[in-house]
């Protein structure tokens, strides 16, 4: 296997020669990494990005690349869509934004592409070995309850978000890549664009308890649950935040297979 940075657009199509589908990946990730590191956000999420872009132009290559929730920034109105106006508040946002206007702009005419907006990941899985986690709020609870730590929530406590397991969007880039071959060997171009979401948005305090909850049935532990000041001035406060997976479903024939509750279990059950 190959390693290349995408930067270097001379190695990268070096690398991706003869490909039928690119499922493009590498990214600086996360609001914090890119407000840290901002040449390098620009340079790996734009740059990066089109280079990645301009090889599927250039070989009819089919694409594929998750955009992130990001690029909407503070939603007004649900369930979220791929049709909302984009007004990231991070540069992350923004880099996100404009990958995937380079995509739309590259992939007319010339090779077919499926960006995704994703949902707030959580869980882990393990391939070849290899442990693959993402960080969220359902793991620092669990990872909290059993180092014998307070539950801390940030007020109001209700503010919700929606969730996707990571093996659930595994399972969606795999469908994608699918469908993708068939567009390509009809000869189809251009972007279609899917939310990848479940339909759990349950609210912080109520993860949180949650977790209490199964640490004191499957564990024995007595986690305690504390609500505290917000320290996030620009977080979003909504008490529901639905997502529309209809086309996901409709045309990748993709839905969420696993739960919120049931990856509680499995993190604290793991752990033992």
């Amino acid at each position: 296997m190959d390693h290349v940075d995408i930067r270097n657009r001379d190695r990268l199509e070096e690398a991706l020669s003869g490909t039928d589908v690119v499922l493009h990946l590498a990214a600086i990730s996360g609001v914090d990494d890119c407000d840290d590191k901002p040449d390098l956000a620009y340079e790996v999420n734009v740059t990066g990005t089109n280079n990645v872009a301009w090889f599927c132009k250039k070989s009819g290559a089919a694409l594929c690349f998750p955009f992130s929730m990001a690029v909407i920034g503070d939603p007004q109105e649900f369930p979220i869509t791929v049709d909302l106006p984009r007004d990231p508040l991070n540069w992350y946002g923004r880099t996100k934004v404009l990958g995937e206007r380079a995509i739309d702009t590259f992939a007319d005419g010339s090779f077919p592409a499926h960006q995704f907006m994703i949902s707030n990941l959580y869980g882990r899985h393990e391939v070849g070995g290899l442990e693959v986690s993402k960080g969220t709020v359902i793991n620092f609870f669990v990872n909290r309850a059993l180092a014998g730590e307070t539950l801390t929530v940030y007020e109001p406590g209700s503010q919700s978000r929606n969730f996707v397991h990571v093996k659930d969007v595994a399972d969606a880039f795999v469908k994608s890549a699918e469908r993708l071959v068939e567009q390509r060997a009809a000869g189809e171009t251009g972007v279609e664009k899917y939310e990848i979401a479940s339909d759990e948005d349950p609210g912080v305090m109520a993860v949180a308890e949650l977790v209490e909850s199964i640490a004191r049935e499957e564990r024995g532990i007595e986690a305690e649950v504390a609500l505290v000041e917000n320290p996030r001035s620009g977080e979003t406060i909504v008490s529901e935040f639905g997502v529309d997976t209809a086309a996901a479903l409709d045309r990748l024939g993709w839905e969420p297979a696993e739960t919120v509750e049931d990856s509680i279990r499995g993190l604290l059950s793991e752990s033992e």
